[in-house]
């Protein structure tokens, strides 16, 4: 919605604010306004659009995400490296029920941007292991693989990290 130095521009402002109101004896009128300047900075850290289409993947609603992903015009400058890395994760899950090509290359950019949690880092990596089969890279996919199982410390991905073993098995 805002661009990332205007929302620490609006932090400051509102830190100012607070602090005008407790000179003027109104301590809970300055609590208020420093609770309130935690609103943009962490929407400063946490994109509101990218939270936005992770609620609507969550729902499997793809339409939905990749409206609230749209409306991020210049991903570049509007965004914070981790938030871009987000940005082209979302692209590729998209991406990846249709187009496994451009969905490599969003993948590849993601996990280059970085992602903060191992979880993403791994389905990031799966969904490239899946595209390497794909096209043959026998060894990439080996090597894909064996970093998902040790990025998954839940062991949620071990159906299919064993389903694509046993795929890698057919090529």
């Amino acid at each position: 919605m805002f661009h990332r130095n205007i929302k620490l521009i609006l932090v400051a402002l509102i830190l100012v604010a607070a602090v005008w109101q407790f000179t003027e004896s109104n301590i809970g009128n300055g609590i208020f306004l420093i609770f309130l300047s935690l609103v943009p900075l962490f929407l400063y850290f946490k994109n509101e659009f990218i939270l936005l289409a992770f609620l609507q993947l969550r729902k499997q609603n793809f339409d939905g995400a990749k409206k609230w992903l749209s409306k991020i015009s210049n991903p570049e400058t509007a965004l914070v490296q981790k938030q871009q890395g987000y940005y082209n994760y979302l692209q590729g899950l998209m991406l990846s029920q249709t187009n496994l090509l451009q969905a490599e290359k969003f993948f590849k950019k993601a996990i280059e941007l970085g992602l903060n949690m191992d979880m993403d880092l791994a389905v990031a990596k799966l969904n490239l292991a899946g595209v390497a089969m794909s096209r043959r890279r026998k060894l990439e996919a080996t090597n894909l693989i064996a970093e998902v199982k040790k990025l998954d410390k839940q062991g949620m991905l071990k159906d299919q990290i064993a389903m694509m073993k046993e795929q890698l098995k057919k090529i």
